[in-house]
């Protein structure tokens, strides 16, 4: 009985504490480079009174520089105000440890393109690939993230961070607070 128990409590804490599988998109290597990207995953959602914002993350792997792509999708039936990315952008993510790491904007000028749907309603998707230092990617491993600040050109905001959630989206459970911790081992090599 003794082992039994001994037995159960050991597979509890192996299906617990499992890795998430990589998912890789892209994985491409030729004689200009390599480049390795994860799928995208949904970092942050919030709808409230017909407005949504959703922003999702994918990792990449540069020939050996590492980076986060990040797309930003607003809806509303409202006019949206068009937020933009330029050299001074960043995103500074809180860890739980109390670090802040910090990730560079690596593009040109962008306020991203605004489309109407087939309901008249109005959206708008900003797309920038932003870079990790070798210094602070090692905290990510270790520490989950708690809440994300992106500085656009000319607004800086907030973004909480929660441990999980069902997305609207798709209806699959998301949970950025670990994002990193799970998904960084995927673009390493």
């Amino acid at each position: 009985m003794k082992h039994l128990i001994v037995a159960i409590f050991l597979f509890v804490n192996c299906v617990v504490f499992a890795q998430k599988p990589c998912e890789i998109d892209a994985n491409i290597s030729d004689s200009i480079g390599t480049y390795k990207s994860t799928k995208q995953y949904v970092i942050f959602e919030r709808s409230f009174a017909g407005n949504s914002t959703n922003i999702f993350f994918s990792l990449t792997n540069t020939n050996g520089t590492l980076g986060a792509d990040v797309q930003i999708l607003q809806r509303s039936q409202d006019f949206i105000k068009a937020i933009c990315f330029d050299v001074s952008s960043k995103i500074y993510l809180q860890l739980q440890n109390g670090k802040i790491v910090m990730l560079i904007y690596n593009g040109k000028d962008d306020c991203g393109t605004y489309l109407r749907d087939d309901t008249n309603g109005n959206n708008r998707i900003l797309s920038g690939s932003f870079l990790f230092s070798r210094e602070n990617y090692e905290d990510l491993k270790n520490s989950s993230v708690t809440f994300m600040r992106i500085k656009f050109s000319s607004d800086n905001i907030d973004y909480p961070f929660r441990s999980g959630f069902v997305s609207e989206l798709d209806k699959k459970i998301y949970e950025p607070e670990f994002y990193f911790i799970n998904y960084l081992k995927c673009i390493e090599n």
